[in-house]
């Protein structure tokens, strides 16, 4: 039994290394900034399914849906017959133990900070097989980066309070993206050294602390309104409010930069116009 059936577990063997070489052509994306990046890199066509949360560019918004941002469904992400899913590691990687366990692969993302995107990009169009498209598009994404910072990144630090959302007053600090942007740009973000990426703060200590400037990431024209009851700080004095592109800068991909640049503008403005 053992001689017949080892020439056919040889051969299963090869077979699953010369699949698994070969370039993906049925993915499927578990995260919006993957998405995004299967598309910018030429493999937009290749995407069978994704999340309910992808939805840029505007082509993907007909694919079918198999996940959400708390679970997968299984049953319809292998209906698919995908041969590579594409996920977002620390929110996923649980979720998706039984499919590896099947034997489909997996492309695990999970960029740390600006510059470890290049990273990602470069290894994700190595595994497409799409190397030179994504070198190309990493190249030019760093190189942005790398100019914003030398612009914007020195000068007089600016006290910024950025606004997640409210209620309850929530903002942002270490590694989230908000938080490293206003770093990039030379601001002095006032709860980086909140213990969570995503603090929720008194509204005592941001008065306190008087905010040069205060942000938000989000479309509402109104949302920040609610600081003009303190005419005090030297933000609301100086009329220094703004608002920042949340689907770019919460969104892990080379668009992130548009909003960077929105935040290094405001903070140049607001240290430009100091009294």
């Amino acid at each position: 039994m053992v001689k017949r059936l080892l020439p056919c577990a040889l051969l299963c063997l090869l077979a699953a290394r010369a699949y698994a070489a070969e370039p993906p052509q049925r993915i499927i994306s578990l995260t919006p900034h993957l998405t995004e990046l299967l598309v910018d890199m030429g493999a937009g066509s290749r995407i069978v399914a994704t999340d309910d949360a992808s939805d840029y560019p505007p082509q993907v918004r007909a694919l079918p849906h198999v996940a959400n941002y708390r679970s997968i469904n299984v049953e319809a992400l292998l209906a698919q017959k995908p041969d590579l899913v594409v996920a977002w590691r620390s929110a996923q990687s649980r979720m998706l133990a039984p499919i590896e366990q099947l034997g489909i692969p997996v492309f695990y993302s999970e960029p740390t900070n600006f510059a470890s995107l290049g990273q990602e990009m470069r290894a994700l169009g190595e595994r497409l097989g799409l190397q030179q498209s994504a070198n190309a598009q990493a190249d030019a994404y760093l190189a942005r980066l790398a100019a914003l910072e030398a612009k914007y990144g020195h000068g007089e630090s600016i006290r910024v309070f950025y606004q997640l959302w409210n209620p309850p007053l929530t903002s942002v600090s270490g590694y989230a993206w908000p938080a490293q942007a206003i770093t990039l740009c030379g601001g002095r973000n006032l709860v980086d050294d909140a213990a969570g990426p995503y603090p929720q703060v008194g509204l005592e200590q941001i008065i306190k602390a008087n905010p040069q400037l205060i942000l938000a990431g989000s479309r509402d024209k109104h949302v920040l309104d609610h600081w003009q009851q303190w005419p005090m700080l030297d933000a609301v004095k100086q009329h220094r409010l703004a608002l920042i592109n949340p689907d770019e800068l919460h969104r892990f991909t080379p668009r992130a930069l548009n909003a960077v640049e929105q935040v290094c503008q405001a903070i140049a403005t607001a240290r430009a116009t100091q009294p």
